[in-house]
């Protein structure tokens, strides 16, 4: 496991301190279908680079061992890459390998910010990117809403740190800690901080300038760890009023799936709209907000303000948030286990348990809609489980007992679930005579969530 997985617990305990400030400061800063919509997209990247950092770091291996400058000139030095400080026989600081790590945190640090620049500018990038902008809150649970494809585009602006020869193990701690440093930036619990701190460093009061949907916010602040970057190439602006969170056009869904593949299936159908080739590759490459003129007008992000404002906040009833907050901590635990044992698994054994977890969390997504259907693929999910473990029971594969509880385990959660009809069917007929704005979004209310 490497350093984001073993920061998870870190990541938790700072979202319980958030949540202790919010409430001894009587604001709201969860929505727990919100947050259960974040983790799980939290959730879902994780085990999706389980599958893709192959080709994520498989190429930066290769131009590191055949292709950096070191490889083509001997004159040209190692980069340095021991510990930068060593305690045996007393605290040793060893100055080559220090600056060589410092030079190799800024210039992934500087990647980050051209990486995170064109995910804004380019459409094909937006579409793996947009994930993380999804939420309409603005809290450390979002920091953990990540995409499990925009890796597979966004890794090539790492290369020219292999061509430099900085070793994989370098760039891969240094890119680690410059994420894990990016997760409490994410907060409205932290105002802004003391004027050398905000000249220099990316803190919550930037960030949150990033994750605006008003005009003026937009496309701004694309820092990782040092807001230089965009001081020097004019893309910094400072918060003043707080920002509305979102994205232009709405996701209004908290299935993870379709959070991960909407911007995509959008670009594909305007792709097969357009006649002309031209346009058919500037969708691609250009502006997410551009539009060929046989498609439609180019979008114009709206002027918005938190009074106006609405949020994406079906009403579901408190026993089955209850029910899918449950469920929702079994998958948890589930993808941990999952994580911790993917060196000793062969990759269909994973990818089943892989698809297992993200199933459950979409099916808890259609729950949190209130869509009366979902009782069908959920009691679906638990009956297939149930079997299964008394089928792996009696074959010895796993032991009884676990395929007792498992099978116990379904059982209770088919009844409970059953329990839950009639509030999905009041929910369902109230849908019906209060249908959304034609945008997709209800108007912005305290909701049904349960208050976190």
């Amino acid at each position: 496991m490497g350093i984001i997985t073993y920061s998870i617990p870190f990541f938790f305990l700072l979202m319980g301190i958030e949540l202790v400030v919010a409430r001894l400061g009587h604001r709201r800063l969860f929505r727990l279908n919100d947050s259960i919509s974040d983790l799980s997209l939290g959730i879902t990247s994780q085990l999706a680079g389980i599958f893709t950092k192959l080709i994520q770091l498989g190429a930066y291996y290769l131009i590191v061992q055949h292709a950096s400058v070191q490889r083509l000139s001997s004159a040209i030095p190692a980069w340095p890459s021991g510990p930068p400080v060593t305690f045996a026989g007393g605290l040793q600081v060893h100055l080559a390998n220090l600056l060589g790590w410092t030079v190799a945190f800024v210039l992934v640090d500087f990647a980050y910010y051209w990486l995170h620049r064109l995910s804004h500018e380019v459409h094909i990038l937006w579409a793996g990117h947009v994930v993380h902008h999804s939420s309409e809150e603005y809290n450390l649970a979002v920091a953990l809403r990540q995409s499990s494809l925009h890796g597979l585009f966004t890794w090539v602006f790492y290369l020219p740190l292999a061509f430099a020869g900085v070793p994989a193990e370098v760039f891969i701690s240094c890119h680690a800690i410059n994420l894990v440093y990016q997760f409490w930036i994410h907060t409205r619990a932290v105002g802004r901080l003391p004027a050398p701190i905000e000249a220099v460093w990316n803190t919550p009061s930037h960030h949150r300038v990033h994750h605006g949907v008003n005009p003026k916010y937009q496309d701004k602040n694309y820092a990782g760890v040092f807001i230089v970057w965009d001081k020097w190439f004019g893309t910094w602006v400072p918060e003043e009023e707080e920002p509305v969170y979102g994205i232009t056009k709405p996701l209004a869904s908290w299935n993870p799936v379709w959070a991960n593949v909407h911007v995509f299936v959008e670009l594909w159908r305007t792709f097969k709209a357009t006649r002309r080739w031209r346009d058919k590759w500037r969708v691609i490459w250009a502006s997410p907000s551009w539009r060929p003129a046989d498609v439609g007008p180019s979008i114009v992000a709206p002027e918005v303000t938190r009074a106006t404002a609405r949020q994406y906040d079906p009403e579901v009833a408190p026993p089955v948030l209850w029910y899918a907050f449950a469920q929702f901590l079994a998958a948890l635990f589930a993808s941990l286990g999952v994580l911790k044992v993917q060196g000793s698994l062969p990759m269909d054994q994973l990818a089943a348990l892989a698809f297992y977890v993200v199933l459950t969390l979409s099916n808890l997504a259609i729950l949190l809609e209130g869509r009366d259907w979902a009782i069908v693929p959920e009691a679906a999910r638990h009956t297939v489980l149930g079997v299964v473990a008394l089928v792996l029971g009696g074959m010895g594969a796993i032991p009884a007992a676990a395929a007792i509880a498992g099978a116990a385990f379904c059982a209770v959660s088919v009844g409970w679930l059953l329990s839950l009809r009639r509030y999905l069917a009041n929910a369902a007929v109230e849908s019906r005579s209060h249908p959304e704005p034609s945008d997709g979004h209800p108007e912005r209310s305290e909701g049904s969530a349960l208050p976190v």
